[in-house]
């Protein structure tokens, strides 16, 4: 199997975590280097996936929303400034809490999505109407207390209604100063060819793990026109994370968790990647976030992307 493409830009030595102090505690999120999104939207390349701040099924308001919003401010303390959310999400309840614990966002950028209606835990159905989607867009500016929302997401393609006319949508949208940049999820690379034809797409949100790895020629594509490539359910590891597995053999030479090891792999995988975990407990958000500091050697890296590519999908 020939070698994943990644990127080399940090010295390829092995070490462990450092501590997260008060005095480092800003530059944590931010040792893996930053990405801009359209130009002007610089974030460090450790986000936050604000899917967790909920209920069971991603529906309803979180068992303990005090913590959540513990969560949210820890990790702006961490140096996390990409902020990942969606209409979808409680629904609405994650957007909620972001304000609460976060508005004005002083230094953070806020993404949220909107195109997948809710009609109960665990269902998500793909609602692309135009109409549908302006409402969504004005409803999070009102629940997020913005202007303009940074970075607008079509969360899902909805084959009933014609892309140019979705994705023309958020355009008019972006034309009126509602949303500042447009992205993509759940996509292939003919449609991300197809909506660059109507309007600038600033970022693409896939699932893209260790052992998921489907989406491949759309993070290439992304990577080679430098537009932001944002992982979801980046923790997945399987198998190679049991006692005995690659994965775990070598986060105990970092001294970190296999978690850990995971979102290391996907920040050497290329420039353009910006994970976003989510969690919904302080503790295991310093974990995540403590993941930016590790520096996989090139071996490492080809080693785990090879035990991954074994893995059923």
């Amino acid at each position: 199997m020939p070698s994943l493409p990644r990127r080399d830009a940090r010295p390829q030595v092995a070490r462990t975590v450092v501590e997260v102090t008060a005095e480092n505690s800003k530059t944590v999120a931010g040792a893996a280097g930053t990405l801009t999104f359209g130009g002007d939207l610089t974030v460090n390349r450790l986000g936050f996936g604000a899917m967790r701040l909920t209920a069971k099924g991603v529906w309803g308001p979180p068992d303990d929303r005090a913590e959540c919003v513990r969560v949210l401010r820890r990790a702006v303390e961490l140096g996390v400034n990409f902020i990942d959310t969606a209409d979808s999400y409680g629904p609405y309840v994650s957007e909620d809490i972001i304000r609460e614990a976060l508005h004005p966002y002083d230094g953070l950028v806020i993404a949220t999505k909107a195109g997948l209606l809710r009609t109960g835990p665990d269902v998500w159905i793909p609602l692309g109407n135009p109409s549908y989607l302006r409402q969504e867009c004005e409803m999070s500016l009102r629940r997020l207390g913005v202007d303009t929302i940074d970075l607008f997401q079509l969360h899902r393609i909805d084959s009933n209604f014609p892309l140019e006319d979705q994705v023309g949508e958020l355009l008019t949208l972006k034309n009126e100063g509602k949303i500042r940049h447009i992205g993509l999820s759940e996509i292939d690379v003919d449609q991300l060819n197809a909506a660059l034809r109507i309007t600038e797409i600033v970022s693409v949100q896939n699932m893209y793990n260790l052992t998921s790895r489907g989406a491949e020629p759309l993070l290439d594509a992304a990577t080679r026109q430098g537009i932001g490539f944002i992982p979801w359910f980046p923790l997945a590891a399987g198998p190679l994370a049991a006692p005995d597995g690659p994965l775990q053999r070598i986060a105990a030479e970092h001294d970190a968790s296999p978690s850990q090891l995971a979102l290391a792999w996907l920040l050497k995988r290329s420039p353009a990647m910006v994970p976003i975990p989510g969690t919904s407990k302080v503790a295991h958000l310093e974990e995540n976030v403590a993941a930016a500091q590790i520096e996989l050697s090139d071996d490492e890296f080809d080693t785990l992307a090879a035990a991954g590519a074994q893995q059923p999908v």
